[in-house]
Order: structure tokens, then C-alpha cells, then sequence
């Protein structure tokens, strides 16, 4: 297939009229569908409804410590729970605190308290003149938004295949007070599908950073989200090695279990060292009586332990399994050796990051979007919304329909080589 870049002015104008051509067809049949957000489709949302029935009016609602779940009490979590949690976080239970049904609630929170109490008794951030935060990019809009939300400066730090670059992180981190924190999607990261290689998680664990403050928010959304039953990516522990390297303080960690079973009612926690979790707490029992405990009891009678979880996960995978794999051989299919973008296959996750030309997501996100199909915005994984190539665009396969996601992915491929079209045409 000859690349776009190697094809004469007369053939690239050609192909140009096609295109156009083809996209007036498309546009013709009043496509709407939604790509825009990593959300589970009803199927998935389906294989969870026996966990409805886990409990009713006749259920003994007695946790395993004889603690009456319908009533006040419990502030951190039941027992059951927090093993629960944590073997899926693989830390001890000790070192979990059960929230509500969201983990962006607790990050929103961790980010909130440090703006206002400082963290182990150091300055509130919103005493200090700056507050940054680095953000390996492309990466969440949301945690992006959080820090946004807070005035707090927000520094791009390139993420590699394994991970954020650490040659950047360390440096800045060491040279800067001001930086008092990183976000991280450790695993299966949002949008790039990379998992943190043992070097580069060994690395931030023996950071050096000029702030006592500073602070990894480390946000393993997607710890048991494979695509495939063997071929897997596999994370090392994070807190495990804070405590190795003398730092156990540094690393808040986050998960739920919202992508598990049902977003919105799920359940969700936070992984620190003792003194991290003391002072989260004297807040806690200012801010609540405690969280949700019959929906944490409903959570460990369905799924029982973390085998259940895993197979249950696997039931997950096979919904999502055949959608990634039908957008990635259509990029691969329309795509491949055009030389007018790149991809990664993912192993888990939720999402598949496109890289366009330069200068090109925006046009192409919006010809998708007159034509029926809504993308994420382009911009949306970087802070502030400003991706400085305008190249990056998260496709998030889990929602549509099969068939609707074939409609999708090849109008999606059909913008992407018209705008590319355009854009070598007008630099020729």
C-alpha cells in the first residue's frame, strides 16, 4: 500500500475526490452514535444483574464482625470488603479504605484535603503561591480536570512505551517544591492501553522528590480489565515498593469496582501507608458516618473473593474482547502502511489511542461528528484540553453495539484519510 506522503499531487487529489465523495454517502444516512466515553454497553451491564438478587428483605445483612449493615457505623469499610479490595489491589487490608461508589470522588477528595489541610501536617496548598502537578500525556481528562478545577498547574511529561518518561519526572520532581504530586493510570492506561513497566514503577518508588508533600496518584482503574485469558500484562505493586525504597508515604492508590460490575453503583477505595490512611480518616469522620455497607456486602456475597472477581472479569473480556479487535483490524485494514497514523493494540482497558498527523484530530473529530458519530473531543487527554500536535484521539470501543461499532470505526477511518489527504495536499 503506498503511503499517502510518497503519492503524486494528481494521485493524492484524486483520492481526495473519492473520499469526498464517500463521505457525502455516509452522511446521507443520519448515522447517530456515541464513541465518546468508556462505558460499559448493556451486555456487560447484563452479566452482573444476579447481584441483584444476592440480597433481599429475608438476607441476614450481619457482616462477617456481627456489625448490622443496614445501620450507622464502620467508618472505613467492612472487614469483608477491605479483603476483598485489597487482594484485588494486592496490598494487606490494613491498608485500605472503602469509600462510596466512586474512585474519582476519592481522588477529587485526596486532591481537596492538601488544598486545605496540607498533607502530614505540611503547608495547605492553597496557602503556597504555586501548586503543579506533572500529567503523563495523553492521559485521563478527568484527573485533568480535577487539578484544573483547583488552580493547580498542570506539566506534560511524555509517556513512553513503558510508562511516563522518568528521566522527566525524576528531574522535575527533584528541582521543583512546587510539584507536589503525578498523576498515574498505571495499568492498561487511559488512552494508550500501557502498562508501567518493573523499571519504570521501581523508578517512581525511589523518587527524590523536593517537596515531603509530593504525592503519586496512582489510579489502577483497570488492575483485572484483561482483553485475553493469557496474554496479560502484569503490574508490580506500587506501595510494596514505596515501603522497600524507605518511602511508604508517597503513593496514594486508587481503584473501584465501577468498570466491574455496574458504574455508578459500585464500589470503591483507597490504598496508603498507616500514617496516610490516620489522616484521612480524622477527615472522614468529620465528612460521613460511613459509606454504603449493605453495597459492600452485596459486592463480597456476589463475587465471594478475588477468583470470582477474575472470572467474572473474564465473562467482561468476552463482550469486550471482539470490539477491540474489530476497530484494530479496520485500522489496520484502511490504515495500515497509509503512513497517516499510528495505534496500539491494548491487552486490557478500555480504550484505543489513534495518533493523526499533526495538526488533523480536530478536523477529523468533527467530520465524524457531522456525519453522526460523536468522538471524545480532541485535546481531551491532555491538560487545559490542548494537545500541542492536535494529533491524539481515545476511541472507546465498549459501547456501541457490534455492528454499530463496524459503522463507526470505518466511517471513523474514511475522516481520518480525508483529512490526512487535505493536510499533505496543502503542504505540497
Amino acid at each position: 500500500m503506498t503511503p499517502y506522503v510518497e503519492m503524486s499531487q494528481e494521485e493524492l487529489l484524486k483520492e481526495k475526490v473519492a473520499l469526498e465523495k464517500e463521505y457525502q454517502e455516509v452522511k446521507k444516512k443520519g448515522l447517530k452514535l456515541d464513541m465518546s466515553r468508556g462505558k460499559p454497553a448493556a451486555a456487560q451491564l447484563d452479566i452482573s444483574m444476579e447481584m441483584m438478587d444476592v440480597l433481599n428483605s429475608k438476607t441476614n445483612l450481619k457482616g462477617e464482625e456481627g456489625v448490622d449493615c443496614r445501620n450507622y457505623g464502620i467508618l472505613d469499610g467492612i472487614k469483608e470488603a477491605k479483603q476483598l479490595l485489597a487482594d484485588m489491589m494486592e496490598v494487606e487490608p490494613g491498608n485500605v479504605i472503602i469509600y462510596g461508589n466512586s474512585s474519582l470522588n476519592v481522588m477529587y477528595d485526596t486532591v481537596s484535603r492538601a488544598m486545605t489541610h496540607g498533607v502530614l501536617g505540611s503547608t495547605p496548598w492553597a496557602k503556597l503561591d504555586k501548586v503543579k502537578f506533572l500529567c503523563p500525556v495523553p492521559g485521563y481528562d478527568r484527573h485533568f480536570a480535577i487539578t484544573e478545577y483547583f488552580g493547580i498547574e498542570m506539566i506534560n511529561v511524555p509517556m513512553t512505551p513503558e510508562g511516563p518518561d522518568m528521566d522527566v519526572v525524576e528531574k522535575l520532581v527533584k528541582e521543583d517544591e512546587s510539584i507536589k504530586g503525578i498523576w498515574c493510570v498505571p495499568k492498561y492506561s487511559n488512552p494508550q492501553g500501557i502498562t508501567f513497566s518493573d523499571e519504570c514503577v521501581r523508578r517512581f518508588a525511589k523518587l527524590e522528590p523536593a517537596a515531603k508533600d509530593f504525592r503519586i496518584y496512582w489510579d489502577n482503574a483497570y488492575c483485572i480489565h484483561h482483553l485475553y485469558d493469557e496474554n496479560q500484562d502484569h503490574l508490580i505493586e506500587i506501595l510494596g515498593e514505596c515501603e522497600r525504597a524507605g518511602k511508604p508515604d508517597m503513593v496514594y492508590k486508587f481503584c473501584s469496582t465501577s468498570k466491574i460490575c455496574f458504574p455508578g453503583s459500585g464500589v470503591a477505595a483507597i490504598v496508603a501507608s498507616k500514617a496516610n490512611l490516620d489522616e484521612i480518616r480524622k477527615q472522614l469522620t468529620i465528612q460521613t458516618i460511613g459509606h454504603d455497607k449493605v453495597n459492600q456486602l452485596r459486592h463480597v456475597r456476589y463475587f465471594k473473593d478475588l477468583a470470582g472477581m477474575e472470572e467474572h472479569m473474564k465473562k467482561q473480556a468476552a463482550i469486550l474482547r471482539p470490539k477491540f479487535e474489530a476497530v484494530l483490524e479496520i485500522l489496520e485494514q484502511e490504515l495500515g502502511g497509509k503512513g497517516i497514523g499510528s495505534w496500539i493494540a491494548p491487552k486490557g482497558g478500555y480504550f484505543i489511542s489513534f495518533e493523526a498527523l499533526d495538526g488533523c484530530a480536530k478536523k477529523i473529530v468533527e467530520l465524524c461528528k457531522d456525519a453522526g458519530v460523536i468522538m471524545t473531543n480532541a485535546g481531551a487527554t491532555y491538560p487545559y484540553g490542548i494537545d500541542p500536535h492536535d494529533s491524539n484521539i481515545r476511541i472507546a470501543p465498549s459501547f456501541p453495539t457490534p455492528e454499530e461499532l463496524t459503522v463507526t470505526a470505518k466511517l471513523f477511518v474514511l475522516c481520518v484519510k480525508l483529512v490526512s489527504v487535505n493536510k499533505i495536499l496543502e503542504s505540497k
